[in-house]
């Protein structure tokens, strides 16, 4: 299974008040890049994560995370909230610096 263009550009939507974003697909799925840096992927089934070095402490409340990678899903009730989801984005940017 490979994601649809809406899935990319509900992604790309998402996130776009942290600027200029690039993606590439890869595996089926996509990375997201903000000024040449992953911060986050969306697998094949959709589902977006955070690329962060601390996938607890991201959120308030343990996520799920992608395979043994540093990535943690997004909650639920941020894909509805661009600007809480930047938020995270940007939490997870100033960690990876």
């Amino acid at each position: 299974m490979s994601l649809s263009d809406g899935d990319i550009a509900f992604a790309v939507d998402l996130f776009a008040d942290l600027g200029a974003l690039t993606t590439r697909k890869m595996f089926g799925g996509m990375c997201l890049y903000h000024d040449g840096t992953v911060f986050a992927l969306q697998s094949s089934d959709g589902r977006l994560y955070l690329k962060t070095k601390d996938p607890i402490g991201l959120f308030d409340s343990q996520t799920d995370q992608f395979h043994d990678m540093p990535y943690c899903a997004v909650p639920e009730d941020l894909l509805d909230d661009p600007e809480s989801a930047c938020a995270a984005a940007r939490t997870a940017l100033m960690a990876l610096a």
